[in-house]
């Protein structure tokens, strides 16, 4: 088979176009999308949150309520119910790993139970009347991971946050508000206060530092 001149051009002008879709598609493209991930609250690198040290404490996608040893004083805000536990304990930690709601639906006995055993905990806890306490203070959210509480959530447990650290209640609201998201695009949904971003505020720390996310 002879190749002529034609055939030639042809087997060239495929052979760039085959380097200019190599180096668009395997090259600029998945480096701009890497670049784009990385930017912004939305973070591919999973949204870390950092303490004072640089430290991850976690992610500020993700709800952990911080666990106090028993007897000690609490001085930080508690999140909702996270994980699959609200099946099993009202009041065991969850593993924001599992990322899984609860079984119950509202005509559960069990969920009705698991909600009066906290409504009365948080009371006693907060220092105020069961019927005081908001809704999601007692639920968890549909993800199971939530990072986020209501801003009256979190006026409840402002008195007893600064008493522990020593802050007065007006400073200890203005970091609430600091830390509180307003409604997405100016109308969707509620305001929202993230947890960890305001436990770490006053100052909570990693457990064993880790830089991840560069």
């Amino acid at each position: 088979m002879r190749f002529t001149i034609g055939m030639l051009r042809q087997v060239w002008a495929g052979f760039l176009v085959l380097l200019a879709l190599t180096a668009v598609l395997g090259v600029l493209y998945p480096a701009a999308v890497w670049g784009v991930g990385r930017l912004g609250s939305y973070s591919t690198e999973g949204s870390p949150v950092r303490d004072t040290q640089g430290c991850v404490v976690g992610s500020a996608w993700i709800g952990v309520d911080p666990q106090v040893p028993e007897g000690e004083p609490d001085p930080y805000f508690h999140a909702r119910v996270t994980g699959s536990v609200a099946d099993e304990d009202p009041f065991a930690p969850g593993d924001p790993a599992t990322a899984l709601p609860t079984n119950q639906g509202p005509s559960s006995e069990i969920l009705a139970s698991f909600v009066e055993a906290r409504r009365a905990a948080i009371a006693e806890r907060e220092g105020v009347r069961p019927d005081q306490v908001p809704v999601d203070a007692l639920t968890g959210s549909g993800s199971g991971v939530d990072p986020h509480i209501s801003p009256a959530y979190a006026d409840l447990q402002v008195r007893r946050v600064a008493e522990v650290n020593g802050l007065s209640e007006s400073r200890v609201r203005e970091l609430v508000a600091d830390h509180t998201d307003g409604r997405q695009l100016g109308f969707l949904g509620e305001e929202r206060v993230n947890v960890l971003k305001l436990n770490v505020a006053l100052g909570l720390t990693a457990p064993e530092c880790s830089t991840v996310g560069g």
